[in-house]
């Protein structure tokens, strides 16, 4: 696996799969703009369950746990849905199907899902992900 530029929102979708396999935080949070937001839908929350969002450090604080509790994490990107970009303004989307095995030692979960990711290119030429919202099915 190769650790790329992130010049292109493709070249981040890669990195965050390397940071992933390798769960390594400081990659990961190179990923993210200063104002990420993770955006998902707590059936919890409400009575008929609604959309929740956290910040860019609720949502490094969790990784770094999900990186902490599993030995092995293997993130595979499965079909584009659509992706768009407009190089005028620096911005992005991508909507991306997902499978997700995570390996603990008490504990495997297998999970396949949707995401879109809205990505802008910043100040350094780096592409980052500015949201990521969590569309799969509970």
């Amino acid at each position: 696996m190769i650790i790329t530029a992130q010049s292109t929102p493709e070249e981040v979708l890669q990195n965050f799969k390397v940071a992933y396999a390798f769960r390594d935080s400081l990659l990961y949070s190179n990923l993210l703009d200063t104002g990420f937001m993770f955006v998902f839908f707590d059936p919890n929350e409400g009575t008929s369950g609604m959309f929740v969002s956290w910040l860019r450090n609720d949502d490094l604080r969790t990784t770094g746990r999900l990186f902490r509790h599993f030995q092995v994490i293997q993130l595979i990107w499965k079909s584009t849905i659509y992706a768009s970009m407009d190089s005028t303004s620096g911005t992005a989307e991508a909507g991306k199907e997902y499978h997700l095995t995570l390996t603990g030692t008490d504990s495997d979960y297998m999970l396949t899902g949707r995401a879109v990711f809205s990505f802008k290119r910043c100040a350094d030429d780096k592409w980052r992900i500015v949201c990521w919202k969590d569309e799969s099915d509970l």
